[in-house]
């Protein structure tokens, strides 16, 4: 089986495709086998590629989390059948434990996502749960199939179930240039909100106007907490959305209103903040985390993807054997949407 691998941690030169790995086979009853036809890079495959705290892998390990193909092999329990079209849900929960059940996955106990925790989508063929996969029509590509789940999954729960974004509320999305902001970015629009988004690039900017952006801000130009406050007579935006962390959090602060909410992902800047707790509870503001989405959040946004209201943005596409180009096209910052691997 070809692969994308590691087996050190560090740079994209610790990428190495592999052609001679074998190939996983089905160990439960409702285990299904994917021929992965097309995978996608998420800022968490930087992360992995890094090192994270607490997080162990066996080399030589498949890097990836997003992915789409086509039903290899399916286990009597799956409800699936060889040669349908799926894409996957990155993140494997026990389904049994009090999170499962209360329709909190993300919170299981044995919580795992695709390419941190379990072996990745940047390979020929990978093996989940039946539960990890929705079927896709036949009009839709893979490219755009893998592109979607994991960053559509977060921005879904952040924006809907987390922050419950409502119509006619302000909403201020950090780093429009990145996939979950893009589609948050879409997500709110169909809700019915009014959208700022930042980026420090222009031509990022003009491009998130297209996709519906109400209000641009360059924040390498301006501080944006300060901005937002002078463009709405000092009464600030409901929900911010921010997974930068450390660079942006005093400046988001600084755009939250009364009664606001702050929605946060990740730390790609770093993950220790400040918060003036004076100001916390003097605005009553709601601080909240949110990671990936429930199985039921996942059936959302695959039926929104089937029926053509949300799609990706992709960036580019990459051949696995090029696979560490797309790695460093990710870390450059100089993309708009998502890297896709074809495999």
């Amino acid at each position: 089986m070809r692969a994308l691998t590691i087996s050190a941690h560090g740079g994209p030169e610790q990428l190495v495709f592999r052609d001679d790995l074998p190939v996983p086979e089905l160990t439960r009853a409702d285990d299904v086998r994917v021929r992965i036809h097309a995978g996608a890079l998420n800022h968490l495959d930087l992360f992995m590629l890094g090192g994270l705290p607490h997080i162990t892998m066996t080399p030589p390990w498949i890097m990836g989390s997003d992915g789409a193909g086509v039903v290899d092999a399916a286990g009597p329990e799956s409800g699936f059948r060889p040669g349908e079209r799926v894409m996957l849900n990155p993140g494997i929960s026990c389904g049994t434990c009090e999170y499962c059940l209360d329709d909190a996955a993300p919170l299981c106990l044995r919580y795992g996502i695709l390419g941190e925790h379990h072996p990745g989508t940047l390979a020929e063929f990978v093996v989940v749960p039946a539960g990890n996969l929705a079927r896709i029509p036949a009009d839709a590509s893979f490219i755009d199939a893998a592109a979607f789940p994991l960053a559509t999954l977060t921005a879904w729960r952040m924006v809907v179930t987390r922050a419950q974004v409502r119509a006619g509320d302000n909403v201020l999305i950090w780093g429009i240039g990145g996939g979950v902001a893009q589609q948050a970015l879409q997500i709110c629009k169909g809700l019915g909100a009014r959208v700022w988004v930042t980026s420090g690039s222009d031509e990022k900017l003009e491009r998130a106007r297209q996709l519906g952006a109400d209000e641009v801000l360059n924040h390498r130009a301006v501080d944006v907490g300060r901005e937002v406050r002078a463009r709405t007579g000092k009464r600030g935006v409901d929900v911010v959305v921010d997974s930068v962390g450390e660079a942006t959090w005093k400046q988001s602060l600084g755009a939250l209103g009364k009664r606001g909410r702050l929605v946060t992902c990740g730390g790609t800047s770093g993950p220790m903040v400040e918060t003036d707790v004076r100001r916390l509870f003097w605005n009553q503001w709601t601080i909240m985390g949110s990671t990936m989405g429930t199985p039921r959040e996942f059936a959302a946004i695959a039926d929104a993807f089937a029926a053509g209201r949300l799609r990706p943005v992709v960036d580019s596409v990459v051949p696995l054997v090029e696979g560490r180009r797309a790695f460093e096209r990710l870390a450059s910052g100089a993309q708009y949407g998502k890297v896709v691997v074809e495999i």
